[in-house]
């Protein structure tokens, strides 16, 4: 008995010293490589069981399940990311990085650099707040997505929604969109 209970106080100690926390710039970087290797997992273990995205008025709360739906609408443009700098702001870190992808292609704003900050619950990340965006042409990012939204309209009633749909089948319209609307040109 005496044996038993000193093995499991040793386990213990092993298992608690081989457990590092990471810290709030690691969990950050630890998420965005997560997401440009395609890694739900590692992604999962970094997040808090609620997760908010907040992109202007946009407001989007996820669980880890619905958040899993949202990285698949992501990962199917092919997204990478790259970190650019991280920085402590109290308890947040203020992120700035760069997403390119099909859609942001398209866009014509490739990489879309922007400011992002990142709030913590208990060491997981709980909310990704957009700040601001660096160097982003607006005017020509809605011109192309109003010429694709209204020649779908016309052209492909049956994708129309597309660039609303953030699950995995409203992303792969998007793509299936954009490429009928760049061959419609050919």
């Amino acid at each position: 008995m005496r044996n038993t209970l000193i093995i499991l106080i040793v386990l213990s100690l092993f298992i608690a010293c081989g457990t590092k926390k990471l810290s709030r710039k690691e969990t950050v970087s630890t998420y965005y490589n997560a997401f440009d290797s395609g890694d739900f997992n590692k992604i999962k273990a970094v997040i808090h069981d609620s997760i908010t995205l907040v992109s202007g008025d946009f407001v989007m709360p996820f669980n880890k399940t619905s958040f899993k739906e949202f990285y698949k609408w992501d990962s199917i443009f092919e997204p990478t990311y790259e970190i650019l700098q991280l920085s402590e702001d109290n308890n947040d870190i203020i992120a700035t990085i760069t997403q390119k992808n099909i859609r942001n292609g398209f866009l014509k704003n490739n990489p879309l650099k922007l400011h992002i900050k990142v709030s913590f619950v208990t060491g997981k990340i709980t909310k990704l707040e957009e700040l601001d965006y660096i160097d982003v042409n607006w005017t020509a990012w809605n011109q192309e997505k109003d010429s694709l939204v209204d020649w779908i309209k016309v052209n492909h009633p049956e994708l129309d929604g597309f660039v609303n749909d953030m699950t995995m089948t409203g992303a792969m319209n998007y793509l299936k969109a954009i490429e009928l609307f760049e061959k419609k040109g050919n």
